[in-house]
């Protein structure tokens, strides 16, 4: 198979996760915290256009479908980060990289509501957002290179990094919020990051 069979069938294949992580999604909003016990596979597979068994290859729980596009988004922070200029100072990078993938677009609110008001869905977005920092951490230490505190300093740096992405949507979903999700987000960032220029 060639390269461009292979890249074929890879956003296929993305293509079918995003539509069932989608359907799993809207089908939890309708039927709110209370009712996450309802939401079924075979609805989520009929709301998606798929078999049940195709739903079955792509995902072990309905619980990891409704969250599945957090863990997408965060499995992507690594690349995310080595996209941004070799010469930009890495807090500014970081922020500026964290930015672009958590708010264009802007999360879905209804959506983020539901996860985080419902206990088996919080602990699986939890698990979700944990996954950006592994591969934001190996990107971290491609910049840095060797520095002082050896192998806790990317490690450390991303996890707190998650933190604050973790914060800043509690903080966006509160009643009567209606600062946009970047102005928070970065607000975050800078509690765990230095000031880049945009934050001063």
């Amino acid at each position: 198979m060639n390269d461009d069979a292979m890249d074929l069938r890879s956003r296929n294949r993305q293509a079918t996760r995003e539509a069932i992580g989608h359907a799993a999604l809207r089908l939890a909003i309708e039927q709110g915290p209370s009712g996450l016990a309802l939401v079924r596979v075979h609805d989520i597979a009929t709301a998606a256009g798929v078999s049940p068994r195709t739903y079955n290859n792509y995902f072990s729980s309905r619980e990891e479908a409704i969250c599945a596009f957090q863990a997408d988004q965060s499995r992507r922070a690594g690349q995310a980060l080595r996209s941004r200029p070799d010469d930009e100072p890495l807090a500014e990078a970081v922020v500026a990289a964290v930015i672009e993938l958590y708010t264009d677009p802007e999360p879905d609110k209804a959506g983020l509501r539901m996860i985080m008001s419902t206990p088996e869905l919080e602990g699986e977005a939890l698990k979700a957002f944990s996954m950006a920092e592994g591969p934001l951490a190996d990107a971290i230490a491609e910049r840095t290179g060797p520095v002082p505190g050896g192998d806790l300093f990317p490690a450390v740096m991303a996890a707190a990094v998650a933190g604050a992405i973790r914060v800043a949507g509690r903080h966006w979903l509160e009643k009567g919020n209606t600062e946009p999700f970047a102005t928070i987000l970065r607000r975050a960032l800078s509690c765990v990051l230095p000031a880049t220029p945009r934050d001063r």
